[in-house]
């Protein structure tokens, strides 16, 4: 059993894929996870986070390369 405690994305809605959030053990961290892998978890602090959301928002995000 995970010792987070996992909130759903508001973004996920009723989607199959959802993203979970909960606060790090170190102070001023937050952890990620995807449904998917829910063993894979991510940690950032929220100021990187925040950053990476923006960008996201703002189109700001090179695509992939094609592999």
């Amino acid at each position: 059993m995970s010792e987070y405690v996992w909130q759903k994305s508001s973004y996920s809605g009723t989607a199959a894929n959802c993203l979970y959030v909960a606060p790090g053990t170190a102070a001023g961290t937050i952890r990620l996870r995807e449904s998917d892998a829910p063993d894979l978890i991510l940690t950032a602090p929220p100021a990187a986070l925040d950053t990476l959301i923006r960008a996201i928002k703002d189109d700001r995000l090179a695509p992939r390369a094609e592999r």
